[in-house]
């Protein structure tokens, strides 16, 4: 379905998005009042855990194509 390449930029493209989520997390549990902040910190705290899934499953793909090129 996608190469290799396709799968490493996705996988690349992924982990700088988590990179800037982490980052958002922190900056809004610092501020004075995170309960303020509950609802983004929310969303960001579950689009960590979908980035996440799909980063773990472009890493087995990733595995799964490397296992099948090694039996040829």
């Amino acid at each position: 379905m996608y190469d290799v390449d396709e799968l490493l930029e996705a996988k690349r493209q992924i982990d700088s998005t988590l990179h800037k989520i982490r980052e958002v997390v922190k900056t809004f549990e610092a501020k004075e009042n995170p309960s303020r902040y509950k609802s983004q910190l929310t969303l960001a705290k579950r689009r960590l855990k979908a980035f996440g899934i799909a980063n773990q499953l472009i890493e087995d793909k990733l595995a799964e194509l490397e296992n099948d090129h090694g039996k040829r």
